[in-house]
């Protein structure tokens, strides 16, 4: 059936009592009664809705015990080509390449200028750094098409210093279904995301390291220094490679900051707030009282700052100021809320059991003081 001919309504009658229908725009409502248990009633018309290219969602209906089906049109379902995210993959690629170059290879800006393509030789910082990232989105991606939920491709983020992004995100469009869903998708990409991290890690220890040139180690010029989280030094105890060297003409290879940005990026991640990943799986774990735990989120920032300017004498540059920001960040994302399940139902205790080993993995990759600007 076409778009155009509207929603398959017959797609309702065996599993959907229909008592009633209203429009809103292009937006069609039907009120009525499951026939089946609420918790499958969206996987049962995900299908054919998406045939013809709508998409489902579940409300409360008016009375306690009626239900909302909403057909709505799929904007930017994947039938064609995804342009935003090849043009934005294309331009994050460049981007870090070029800042992977001058940044992390010590190719002079002049020497790009004059040959850009000496900028590929920073191609393995720019594997390294958005394969973590796309890694992580890809695990959202596919759990989220595994339980038909309506989600984008990822859309990476170009960006200046020090990675040359800004990471990636996708879209998930229309309310999810139940708390088992919300959970999978939540998870999917942390747990995508350290893994990758672990694997671009162990490469880049196993790679020689770097040798900066003279007039860098000349240059009074502000060093932006990043120290190891836990996970990076269990790794490279495991492997028995070095994290630094004795030697001050040495460095670690470009490839393990790739592993430092998937760390990095899965503590943030996990913060259970909002719509971060970490709000989606608490959400799904704990129900609304996932908003009692929001709300301290951004007080035990506010504190962190606080505890490492006033005790630990750090400045704004030695990681003050980023646990500040991102005391304010979740201050609005908190304010915004979580996502809100159809179906209410708890998880069970095996999904528990994987969000707490996640959260105690993510637990491997904080640090105090992650990044100190010296100099």
């Amino acid at each position: 059936m076409d778009a155009v001919d509207g929603p398959p309504s017959d797609a309702l009658e065996p599993v959907f009592y229909v008592r009633d229908t209203d429009t809103d725009g292009d937006r069609i409502r039907y009120y009525g009664e499951p026939l089946v248990p609420r918790s499958s009633l969206a996987d049962e018309l995900s299908e054919p809705f998406r045939r013809a290219g709508y998409r489902v969602d579940l409300e409360a209906g008016r009375e306690p015990y009626e239900t909302v089906v909403v057909a709505t049109p799929a904007d930017g379902r994947i039938d064609g080509v995804p342009w935003t995210n090849l043009a934005l993959f294309v331009a994050t690629v460049l981007s870090t390449l070029l800042v992977g170059a001058v940044a992390w290879y010590y190719i002079p800006p002049g020497d790009i200028a004059a040959n850009p393509l000496l900028a590929l030789r920073a191609w393995p910082f720019t594997a390294a750094v958005l394969g973590v990232l796309t890694a992580h989105e890809l695990g959202h991606y596919l759990a989220g098409r595994y339980h038909r939920v309506d989600v984008s491709l990822p859309y990476l983020i170009p960006f200046v210093v020090p990675f040359g992004t800004l990471g990636a995100i996708i879209r998930m469009r229309g309310r999810m279904p139940d708390r088992k869903t919300l959970f999978d998708i939540g998870v999917a990409g942390p747990l995508s995301g350290l893994v990758a991290t672990v694997v671009v890690t162990a490469i880049g220890l196993s790679l020689d390291p770097m040798t900066i040139p003279p007039d860098v180690l000349d240059s009074s010029a502000q060093v932006i220094v990043f120290n190891n989280p836990p996970l990076l030094d269990l790794i490279a105890t495991a492997l028995g490679q070095p994290t630094s060297y004795a030697d001050p003409t040495k460095t670690v290879h470009p490839v393990i900051i790739g592993g430092w940005v998937g760390m990095f990026f899965t503590v943030l991640n996990l913060l259970p707030v909002g719509q971060l990943d970490g709000g989606h799986m608490v959400r799904a774990m704990l129900g609304r009282r996932q908003e009692t735990v929001a709300s301290l989120v951004p007080l035990a920032l506010f504190g962190l700052a606080a505890y490492l300017y006033f005790v630990r004498n750090l400045s704004f540059n030695e990681s003050v100021g980023l646990w500040a920001f991102w005391g304010l960040f979740a201050t609005v994302i908190a304010y915004n809320g979580p996502a809100h399940p159809a179906d209410e139902t708890p998880l069970g205790w095996k999904r528990q059991l994987v969000g707490l080993l996640t959260f105690a993995l993510g637990a491997l990759c904080f640090l105090l003081v992650p990044i100190q600007l010296l100099g």
